[in-house]
């Protein structure tokens, strides 16, 4: 009995329909839009390669790259589709899709990036690609999304960073922590977890009982950035606890 459904299985289940070798070029192309717009995106994909495995070097290999591409990140096969926008701008620059390209490589590693707490790898790539196609492109229709997206990504890696500061102070590890801090201040100043930042070092120095220099850091360098009321107040909250 298992053998039976086996076979089913493998003749039914595994079974895919192939593209219509009698159909032209033009003809897969609009077959792969048409699923494409209907969401079928295997479908599309198929119609997609066929077109490219025949019209390398011609237009309708061009839009079939794009729209393979296009078909992966829709579907939310996203590294596949960086590989297939990547093949499109390494081997097709004249292309009327290539800057559109560029600025979906970006998308998808931002999609891709995860949440602060885990490996950033993934943020650190979608920073880079958005500032080259930025470099490249200042004036595209792409860049106010751009830029709005190296903000979000920006104060991703300044939250990491705070975190771990954060993280040596519950252990008593005030040189990192200040390190970890101080690395957000210079690399992240324009984030907006930079007043926690610097709370964060005055509690390093309290809790290490330099109370001077958790003074002398505030006065020179924390309560001109501090404008929150609600972080000013832990402050003087905590350095009358420091005095007493």
């Amino acid at each position: 009995m298992y053998r039976i459904y086996l076979l089913i299985f493998i003749l039914f289940g595994c079974s895919s329909t192939l593209p219509d070798e009698s159909l032209s070029l033009a003809e897969h192309l609009k077959l792969g839009m048409d699923y494409l717009d209907e969401e079928e995106f295997v479908k599309a994909q198929d119609e997609f390669k066929f077109v490219l495995s025949r019209g390398t070097g011609t237009d309708y290999g061009d839009d079939a790259q794009f729209f393979l591409a296009e078909s992966y990140f829709l579907n939310k096969q996203y590294m596949l589709s960086i590989a297939e926008y990547e093949s499109l701008t390494r081997k097709m620059s004249f292309s009327p899709f290539f800057e559109k390209s560029r600025f979906r490589i970006c998308e998808a590693y931002r999609i891709e990036s995860p949440d602060y707490y885990n490996d950033q790898s993934y943020t650190e790539k979608a920073l880079e690609r958005y500032q080259e196609f930025l470099d490249d492109f200042p004036n595209s229709e792409y860049s106010q999304t751009a830029t709005g997206s190296m903000i979000i990504l920006r104060n991703k890696l300044a939250k990491k960073l705070y975190e771990t500061g954060i993280l040596y102070l519950k252990m008593d590890e005030f040189e990192p922590a200040r390190m970890s801090f101080n690395q957000v201040l210079d690399d992240y100043y324009d984030t907006d977890i930079v007043q926690e930042v610097h709370i964060g070092v005055v509690k390093s120095f309290l809790l290490e009982k330099k109370t001077g220099l958790a003074k002398e850091y505030w006065l020179n360098k924390g309560q001109d950035d501090v404008v929150n009321d609600q972080l000013i107040d832990e402050i003087n909250q905590l350095f009358s606890k420091a005095e007493k």
